[in-house]
């Protein structure tokens, strides 16, 4: 061993007996080779980058360490002499944009498999002689267009074995050394092979890859693909084939149409509404109507070619309080589209509107506890009927077995009614009616206060609703409303 490892050695025994830098590594070793002096660090439990590194070491080698999981910033501020770091196989997932900062002399970069999700691309302003750049079996999810640009000198680029689905060819049309290949090319002069890995990645072969598929198709040395199979593995219709052999239509905007804008229908049927939106890449479809918030519709969605897809939106047992404007909005990558369908739901004509039960028959209550204080809660309903504005309704509160009930009429615009002094680890009732007609069960939703907290707060009550929130459907079998509670707990329907 030459006597500048000796010392070298020397050092690290020191600093590995002084507190002062418990980051030293006693499996770090140096050697003189080729590239100059090295150090090399495998299976360590390294930390951070260490800070005591000799300062004309050329070649830096950290692997296989489970612990090192960032580069902050000025990791090698010391090391300006360095020229190739290798960082394979630790657990890196963060790379400050400051990270490379003084390593202006750095050729070789290797980070294959760490735990990269995202490279900072403008670290690399930092090391202008970079040719080669190894980042295989990372995460990497997204190649932004300007990736590449501050790389002026890389040859080679691995990006293999990641998580890349859809990436721009600007991205590598911008490539400072594709553009210098290009141009000398067609001057008939020669320059080294650019050399570029991007096989194994979850290619989704849409029109949001058509023009990387089409630049890869013509692609002529001097830029070589290390593997030139690149293969599709979605959508469905794709998976499998390659690049070369894939055939891609351009990307387009959502086209939105429907069967029917207008749609009347008698009360107590089923009724499905169909949206069928065209667009590539396909569009995510939402549905908006009126009462989405109160009473939630099974919608279902299916393709039905390569560039199209219908969605539809089934409505069972239709109410007059469904009527209203339903609305398909179609959103892909490109934009968006919407379009509207009427729905009427009528009573049928020997039924009189008019009449009481008819009118019970068909609103729409919902209710819920919408603040909880330590003196009591705050109920909230919203009342749909066929005359809001003449309909008047009645609620019952109090304590569940109590015979006698408060009894509140809500009129038209009055949407909230505070609850004062409830008594803990007690049951309430909480019903409402059309009218002045006595409430029936299923018009009624029921929950529980907790206990007090503690001896030290028996003046304050803090209440604690065990159940809440009960939208309820009037005139329908028992059981057919909906319970939302942020205990994630079933309406207590049977207490």
């Amino acid at each position: 061993m030459g006597p500048v490892c000796h010392f070298f050695l020397l050092v690290l025994v020191f600093l590995e007996a002084n507190p002062a830098y418990p980051e030293c590594n006693p499996e770090c070793l140096c050697s003189d080779d080729s590239f100059g002096r090295s150090l090399l660090c495998m299976d360590t439990s390294l930390r951070k980058i260490l800070g005591n590194i000799p300062k004309d070491i050329k070649k830096l080698r950290i692997e296989n360490s489970s612990h090192l999981t960032e580069l902050p910033h000025g990791s090698f501020s010391n090391n300006s002499a360095l020229e190739f770091l290798w960082l394979n196989f630790n657990n890196i997932t963060v790379i400050h944009p400051g990270a490379l900062e003084h390593l202006r002399d750095l050729k070789e970069l290797r980070l294959q498999g760490n735990r990269l999700y995202t490279v900072p691309w403008t670290a690399f302003q930092a090391t202008p002689l970079l040719n080669i750049l190894d980042l295989k079996h990372n995460r990497l999810d997204v190649l932004p267009k300007q990736a590449l640009q501050y790389l002026i000198n890389l040859t080679y680029l691995d990006l293999s074995f990641n998580e890349l689905m859809v990436v721009s060819e600007d991205v590598f049309i911008q490539w400072p050394m594709y553009q210098k290949s290009q141009q000398l090319t067609s001057r008939a002069e020669g320059i080294s092979n650019v050399v570029l890995a991007l096989h194994n990645n979850p290619w989704m072969c849409d029109c949001q890859l058509k023009g990387l598929v089409q630049f890869f198709k013509f692609i002529r040395p001097p830029v070589i693909l290390v593997n030139s199979y690149l293969m599709c593995w979605g959508p469905l219709s794709k998976a499998g084939q390659f690049f070369y052999e894939v055939e891609l239509n351009s990307c387009m905007k959502p086209k939105t149409s429907t069967p029917n804008t207008n749609i009347t229908v008698q009360v107590g049927l089923n009724i499905t509404l169909s949206c069928l939106a065209q667009a590539s890449p396909l569009p995510n479809i939402v549905w908006t109507y009126p009462l989405k918030k109160l009473r939630e519709f099974d919608v279902f969605t299916s393709p039905t070619g390569e560039d199209s897809i219908q969605s539809e939106l089934v409505i069972p047992s239709a109410h007059l309080t469904d009527s209203g404007n339903y609305t398909c909005v179609a959103t892909n990558s490109m934009g968006s589209s919407s379009i509207h369908i009427s729905l009427r739901v009528q009573l049928p004509q020997a039924v009189p509107s008019s009449s009481l039960a008819s009118l019970e028959e068909h609103s729409y209550i919902y209710m819920r506890i919408t603040k909880q204080t330590v003196y009591g809660i705050v109920l909230e309903w919203y009342a749909v009927t066929d005359n809001p504005s003449e309909t008047w309704f009645t609620l019952y509160f109090g304590i569940y077995e109590a015979v006698k009930k408060e009894i509140i009429s809500i009129g038209p615009g009055i949407n909230t009614y505070w609850v004062n002094d409830l008594l803990p680890a007690t049951k309430y009732e909480a019903c409402i009616s059309l009218q002045s007609q006595p409430p029936r069960k299923d018009q009624c939703i029921v929950f529980v206060t907790g206990n007090d907290i503690s001896e030290l707060e028996k003046r304050e009550k803090i209440i604690h609703i065990i159940v809440v929130v009960c939208a309820m459907l009037l005139a329908v079998p028992v059981g057919m409303y909906v319970c939302a509670s942020e205990a994630h707990l079933g309406c207590l329907s049977h207490l």
